[in-house]
């Protein structure tokens, strides 16, 4: 099945980004509890684990989300992901809007999701439908996101944050094909004007009416959802790029030719990244990583461009041949971009994948 979205050109201008440390804290939930695949946070995961288990023993909601959310190919609940507001609203913000969840919409949310699903066991639904399951859950999430996610959060959010500034530059300069070009093997862009997303849940014409399309990358997940409930903003997640190039290891042989360091920053910039990305995703001070990509940019292997009051660092064809892989983004000039507030609403959710 296939959705598509009517794009015009004032949807263009009111394109917006956002990052949901929330909606992150769901997709890292479902690839702890084994609901996604890894992929490449095999390692976060095994890390990771034992702390996640021992948190589940003191949360057994985290177990019951099971059954109302991350359910390929069924419908899941509204409430535990409420709308990215903007670039940098905290984690505690978000939690809040979902804890002003009324206990009966999100008894109604429940019912609607267990009514298409295999019955669940008893202590289950007597957490679900309990008066205070709103409470419980949110509780569940606070404690997984202080204890794990948070511990991560600088390296994620520079993952998210440099696909958005790159991405925006595409989309500001060169429009909606070059922006969706590579956002997914589920999305492409149709020259009627119309974006086509393949999900499992929804088809049919959905037409954005002006009031744009606001994207929102994870690292967590592969697959994209979208909100299109009329009291949300219309919004698309998506995969954020370069999530496997931050948790790979620089080849031996390049270690040993430019340094550990070196190397493992040429092999970030597969996607282009700012001195504070690349120093929060190798946990290094300003300086250091800024000193090491002064002498990548002396020797040719990557190049900088100024994008407002941050340089946006790529690698040069040179870079590329070291590292001996392609980049993830293809030559497109870095544009300078500057992420709007976007205005929270009282309801979202994204339709499951």
């Amino acid at each position: 099945m296939a959705l598509q979205i009517q794009v015009t050109p004032q949807d263009l201008v009111a394109g917006r980004f956002a990052i949901s440390p929330l909606i992150e804290t769901m997709h890292a939930h479902w690839t702890l509890d084994g609901r996604n695949e890894p992929g490449v946070h095999r390692r976060w995961v095994e890390r990771w684990r034992g702390p996640y288990l021992d948190l589940v023993r003191r949360h057994p909601a985290l177990r019951a989300m099971a059954a109302i959310s991350g359910n390929k190919g069924y419908a899941n609940v509204d409430f535990l992901a409420p709308p990215p507001a903007g670039m940098s609203v905290p984690f505690e913000t978000e939690l809040a809007s979902m804890r002003r969840t009324p206990v009966r919409q999100a008894h109604e949310e429940i019912a609607g999701v267990l009514a298409e699903l295999p019955p669940v066991p008893e202590p289950v639904r007597d957490l679900l439908f309990s008066p205070r399951v709103v409470q419980v859950l949110a509780d569940a999430y606070e404690a997984l996101w202080r204890e794990i996610i948070s511990v991560d959060w600088q390296r994620l959010h520079a993952i998210l944050e440099r696909d958005v500034i790159q991405r925006a530059g595409r989309l500001a300069a060169y429009g909606w094909a070059a922006a969706l070009d590579d956002l997914s093997d589920q999305v492409r862009w149709r020259p009627d004007g119309h974006i086509e997303v393949r999900l499992h849940t929804r088809h049919g014409l959905h037409v954005l009416g002006g009031g744009g399309l606001l994207f929102v990358p994870t690292a967590f997940s592969g697959s994209v959802g979208v909100y299109l409930e009329a009291a949300w903003p219309n919004a698309l997640v998506y995969p954020a790029r370069g999530t496997g190039a931050a948790v790979g290891v620089p080849d031996g042989d390049l270690a040993l030719l430019i340094g550990r360091t070196r190397a493992r920053l040429l092999t970030e910039l597969a996607v282009p990244a700012t001195t504070t990305h690349l120093a929060a995703l190798l946990g290094q001070s300003l300086g250091a990583t800024g000193g090491h990509l002064a002498v990548l940019r002396r020797t040719g292997l990557v190049v900088g461009t100024r994008t407002g009051r941050s340089v946006l660092y790529a690698r040069t064809p040179l870079g590329d041949a070291l590292a001996g892989r392609s980049p993830d983004w293809r030559a497109v000039p870095p544009q300078p971009f500057s992420a709007p507030a976007i205005r929270p609403r009282m309801k979202n959710r994204p339709s499951s994948t």
